[in-house]
């Protein structure tokens, strides 16, 4: 088993990475939690006993159902278990469950402990950690998003159990790569050289260590967002079809065209990214068919990134990845018009 410690302080909390790791879930519990408000899905193949008497709480699957309307049915739920403040919300599932989850425990009496246990691997590298919840606001007369609504709400501990990966379809594997990949660019780590647990464990050291220094994605936290500007955007482009890590990927491809056409990195640069993504990673770097440019730049500009007249990405740059504000959208055109 391998503990990561996330630092904040009083509310600094552990994150188990291992085989077995959820028989160690009642560890993480807060003291004195007398009940639990289990948070899944239907078909998570994780049998968790918490500890304590718990109530089971089932949401829907896919992103249709990370909204509002999902919180207020838990936030329902929680009323009629006469969940309090004593009490504790247990996330159990991927990303989508550890956001809603979260965010619910968040809303409920202003703040209840909440104790995730991802099942994926993008929930076990970079979901469940690090406190940021939400849920996405349907686009309606061009005005909503992904995750547009939510609150910064740390965990009072996880749990990465990786025999849950064991049962993940691979599509489900890629989109946690596709996270990866984006820690490779951000430390230049050789992830995939290191053995399972170990690379999980160093992924979580990396989001633990920018958190710990920038909480509410006040300046470094938001570098964790590389790749993800276009990535949300074609997520709501093709309806969600195109899944989360997968989306990352063309993400961080794209940024790297952008870069380049803004004179921030070398054609080297940008091919060492096909090369990461595409080749190590084993990873789709292409547009989906029939997206349209300028649909793509309008819902990349209400990504919640952004910070003043233009658009708003994580480039890669002669210092490294850093925030770029004021992107002009004739750059990020042009960028998707050199995409493959």
């Amino acid at each position: 088993m391998i503990t990561v410690r996330v630092p904040l302080d009083d509310r600094s909390y552990d994150v188990l990475v291992g085989h077995g790791a959820v028989n160690e879930l009642a560890a993480l519990l807060p003291v004195g939690a007398r009940r639990a408000a289990v948070v899944t899905q239907a078909g998570i193949p994780l049998d968790v006993q918490p500890g304590v008497p718990f109530e089971r709480f089932e949401i829907g699957h896919g992103e249709a159902h990370k909204t509002l309307a999902t919180v207020e049915s838990l936030c329902r739920d929680f009323a009629a278990m006469g969940l309090t403040r004593s009490d504790v919300v247990i996330g159990v599932g991927g990303g989508m469950v550890t956001d809603v989850a979260g965010f619910a425990a968040a809303s409920w009496h202003r703040g209840v402990a909440v104790v995730h246990v991802a099942t994926t691997l993008v929930g076990m590298v970079d979901a469940a950690i690090g406190g940021k919840t939400g849920v996405n606001l349907p686009v309606v007369g061009g005005v909503g998003g992904k995750n547009l609504v939510g609150a910064y709400w740390q965990p009072s501990g996880v749990v990465c159990d990786l025999d849950a990966l064991a049962t993940l379809p691979p599509r489900e594997l890629r989109c946690g790569r596709g996270e990866m990949a984006k820690y490779h660019f951000l430390t230049g780590d050789d992830l995939l050289s290191m053995p399972e647990p170990e690379r999980i464990a160093r992924c979580v050291q990396i989001k633990a260590d920018v958190v710990s220094g920038d909480e509410r994605e006040g300046g470094r936290r938001a570098l964790l967002n590389y790749g993800h500007t276009l990535a949300h955007a074609i997520e709501t482009a093709t309806d969600h079809a195109v899944a989360h890590g997968e989306a990352v990927a063309i993400g961080l491809v794209y940024a790297a065209q952008l870069a380049r056409h803004l004179g921030r990195i070398d054609d080297a640069r940008v091919q060492q990214h096909y090369d990461v993504v595409g080749g190590a990673y084993e990873l789709d770097t292409s547009l989906p068919p029939g997206l349209d440019p300028q649909a793509l730049v309008a819902l990349m500009g209400l990504d919640k990134k952004v910070l003043s007249a233009g658009l708003t990405f994580v480039l890669d740059g002669p210092d490294g990845v850093e925030v770029v504000s004021g992107v002009p959208a004739e750059a990020a055109l042009a960028a998707l018009a050199a995409m493959p």
